[in-house]
């Protein structure tokens, strides 16, 4: 008598879970993934030999433009909850008399560079045409006179003395500009920056040094 076949079903793995799993995640980190805004001002970065990279949190950069004026910018930290931008602007608003609605605050800590005194910065924050908002820089006042460029350095590395610098200048800049810039940095004991150059390096010979 010959022996009886069993059919063996080959196992079945139900892959709803995981689906399930994947759409989950992907809402979790569409939730809490915050987008970098458009930079105010494009800049012609010039070439380095360096390939060391400028962190991505905790900096103030400040960017030279190619007609020299400087805008201002400070992330908000390594989240949401830190909150840097919004204490740095109550900070300022105190310091010039300019009072910020709580409205105006969160609206500042979702936005990126700018070249504005303080007076102008109200508008530049409640403008909501994008292309509008752009065309309101005036550069940051950094004279003698009214230095407010060295108060946000100040007042940001008040509220996190820790804050890495780092200096984006157009290659056309005027290098007066920059000089400019790095002595406001020393005045207030920042010694230590970041040059932000392209990611094309360039030969230096004898003959250019």
């Amino acid at each position: 008598m010959g022996k009886i076949k069993i059919h063996a079903n080959p196992p079945k793995i139900d892959m709803t879970p995981m689906v399930d799993l994947f759409f989950l995640l992907l809402v979790f980190f569409i939730l809490t993934a915050t987008f970098r805004p458009q930079e105010a001002v494009m800049v012609d970065t010039p070439s380095s030999v360096s390939n060391t990279t400028t962190p991505e949190k905790h900096i103030i950069t400040l960017t030279i433009s190619r007609d020299n004026m400087v805008f201002f910018n400070v992330d908000n930290g390594v989240d949401t909850s830190e909150h840097l931008r919004g204490k740095i602007l109550q900070a300022m608003g105190k310091q010039f008399s300019v009072r910020f609605t709580p409205e105006e605050i969160k609206r500042f800590e979702g936005m990126n560079s700018f070249a504005l005194p303080m007076d102008r910065l109200k508008a530049w924050i409640n403008e909501k045409d994008s292309e509008v908002r752009d065309g309101m820089h005036l550069g940051m006042p950094m004279d003698s006179t009214d230095n407010q460029l060295q108060y946000w350095i100040r007042m940001s590395r008040i509220y996190y003395p820790e804050f890495d610098v780092a200096i984006k200048g157009d290659a056309a800049a005027d290098y007066k500009q920059v000089k400019k810039v790095i002595d406001i940095l020393q005045d207030n004991n920042v010694n230590k920056f970041n040059l932000t150059t392209n990611l094309e390096s360039v030969e230096i010979s004898m003959e250019n040094l």
